[in-house]
This record gives structure tokens, C-alpha cells and sequence, in this order.
């Protein structure tokens, strides 16, 4: 009977343990995504507009206002103006990223600033994990 409560314990505790493993896996996740998001921006800053393409979804949807820009090499040619001159025209990084419990999609959202550092919008972006292992912007929206 003792032997039972030990063995019962155990696979009590292995439950426990996945649980946690499950937890950190999902916390790593979500940090994964908010650094995929900060070095997406930082494509802009760097005027890199093949290092911008890289991080799109071959089906990405980006608003132009409520105006959907359809798959990566639309919004490749959309934002390429973006890209132009030497000094970046808006800028923007997370201040909230969630991963969803399966942890294949996930949100970020955060402001976006001026070239003088003010708020003028914010944006709002799902990320999916692809079969390849990298997270890639299928929506993008700002307002």
C-alpha cells in the first residue's frame, strides 16, 4: 500500500512538473515573439527592406486603413516607400505580446511614434510559428 502512495505521488509530481514545462515553454514563447517583433522594427530604423520582407508570411495580410494588402509581396511593395531616405518615418515596439495556449499564434501590439519620439498610433500584429521555426506577420494593423 505504501509502494501505491509512493507511485501515486510520483506521477503526481510528473504532472506537476509537465504543467511548469508546459508554462516555461509558453513564457519562452512569448518572449520569443515580443524579440521577433522588436527586430522586426528594427528593419525599419536600419532601412533594411529585404531584412522587413524576411519576416512577412507568404499570405500576410497588412491594413491600409481598412484596406486589406494581400500576401508578402504586396506588402513587400506597399511599405517600400517606407523604406526611402535615410531616416525612418515612424517607429514602434511591443508593449503587450500573448502567445496562444497552443503556442502557434500569437498577438503583439504597441505604440507607434513620430520621428520626434511622440505617439501617433498604435499597431496590432498576429504572428504565426511556421514549420520551419520561425514566427512571420500573417496581420498586421495599425491605427
Amino acid at each position: 500500500m505504501r509502494a501505491d502512495r509512493s507511485i501515486m505521488a510520483l506521477g503526481f509530481a510528473v504532472l506537476l512538473s509537465a504543467g511548469c514545462v508546459e508554462a516555461q515553454s509558453l513564457a519562452e514563447k512569448t518572449e520569443a515573439v515580443r524579440a521577433v517583433e522588436v527586430a522586426f522594427a528594427r528593419t525599419m530604423a536600419d532601412r533594411d527592406h529585404e531584412a522587413f520582407q524576411s519576416f512577412l508570411a507568404d499570405d500576410a495580410i497588412f491594413f491600409n486603413g481598412n484596406e486589406p494588402i494581400r500576401g508578402a509581396d504586396a506588402v513587400a511593395r506597399a511599405w517600400a516607400g517606407f523604406f526611402e531616405g535615410p531616416d525612418a518615418p515612424f517607429s514602434w515596439a511591443p508593449d503587450l505580446t500573448e502567445v496562444l495556449d497552443s503556442g502557434e499564434l500569437a498577438f503583439s501590439s504597441g505604440p507607434v511614434l513620430n520621428p520626434a519620439g511622440e505617439e501617433v498610433g498604435r499597431f496590432n500584429s498576429v504572428w504565426r510559428l511556421e514549420s520551419d521555426g520561425a514566427w512571420r506577420i500573417v496581420f498586421d494593423k495599425g491605427g
